[in-house]
């Protein structure tokens, strides 16, 4: 005689487990009713979906660029896993290409309206719902954290620079005077080179103009407090300290950096210099850094446990 499973045994399942609907009833019924060899059986199938993976940190996955052929549209994107030896498998490498190929083509200007469109591999599903699928298949929670795609209309290029096997992203524009000079190679290497440059120094804003007033008055602050200048008369501590803050602020600013192939230039002078060597007027109109994982906590795993763990999978 067959079991007759009900609707409330599945949703008590599902609460129990996590499992999706169709995977609950199946185990239900494999287990003839019974809850807890239903569960079992779930552990066995290896059953554990996004729902209950959803809460693990994922600081880990990959930074990942996506240019169009003619270089006037770009995407930089960072999709995250749980763990690095995940990250490295080809499951996630083809999730992450998969969705560098969606973003590309995307109109969404934010994280939540991306999620939301029909994925281009995945027929009837959104991107949302295409993630969430390859937990199964992967078995570690997934995300796409965040993503930010240049286009530019006029002469110049979007670049990228992928450092140290995805951990850090860089995407940049960079308008020219003429397509004549873009198709250049020396126009092609310096895009690269303030690519590797923003990648190694970090800068957070392209001009100094774009620093808040809250943070300039912020490190004034700050510096105004310290120890050393708490003898000096108030308006020598005000001169030393406005010397100070201009050289805290020059480093944050990515024009006003010294250039990492030749610290005897600012990037500024770089681009000046390369503008003169072409013929052409040449600026940096934007960029932006992705560092993987910047701002999650991570999780600590024995590589032992993770490597016997993804075997079992």
């Amino acid at each position: 005689m067959t079991t007759q499973i009900s609707a409330s045994m599945v949703k008590e399942l599902r609460e129990k487990t996590g499992a999706g609907m169709m995977d609950a009833k199946n185990a239900l019924i494999e287990a003839e009713g019974d809850m807890e060899r239903a569960a079992e059986v779930l552990r066995q199938k290896g059953v554990l979906t996004a729902e209950k993976k959803s809460g693990r940190a994922t600081a880990e996955g990959q930074v990942i660029a996506k240019l169009a052929d003619d270089r006037k549209k770009g995407v930089l994107l960072e999709v995250n896993c749980e763990t690095d030896f995940v990250a490295r498998g080809d499951a996630f490498q083809g999730l992450a290409n998969t969705l560098a190929d969606q973003m590309l083509q995307s109109s969404a200007s934010d994280l939540e309206a991306a999620l939301k469109e029909p994925s281009k591999t995945a027929a009837g599903r959104t991107v949302e719902e295409m993630i969430k699928d390859q937990v199964a298949v992967i078995k570690e929670n997934l995300s796409l954290r965040r993503f930010t795609r240049y286009e530019l209309s006029g002469p110049g290029l979007v670049s990228s620079y992928i450092h140290t096997g995805g951990k850090i992203g860089v995407l940049l524009e960079l308008s020219a005077g003429d397509d004549a000079a873009v198709a250049k190679p020396a126009f092609q290497e310096l895009a690269k080179d303030i690519g590797m440059h923003i990648a190694s120094t970090a800068p957070e804003y392209l001009t100094r103009d774009q620093i808040p007033a809250d943070v300039i008055e912020e490190e004034k602050r700050i510096e105004m407090g310290k120890e050393d200048l708490q003898s000096k008369p108030v308006e020598i501590r005000e001169k030393i300290v406005s010397g100070r803050i201009d050289k805290l602020l020059a480093q944050r600013v990515l024009l006003e950096q010294p250039f990492v192939k030749d610290p005897g230039k600012t990037v500024a002078d770089l681009i000046k210099e390369k503008s003169a060597e072409m013929g052409t007027t040449i600026a940096l109109t934007r960029f932006v850094r992705f560092l993987l994982g910047e701002g999650v906590e991570k999780r600590q795993d024995n590589f032992a446990e993770e490597v016997m763990a993804q075997m079992k999978a």
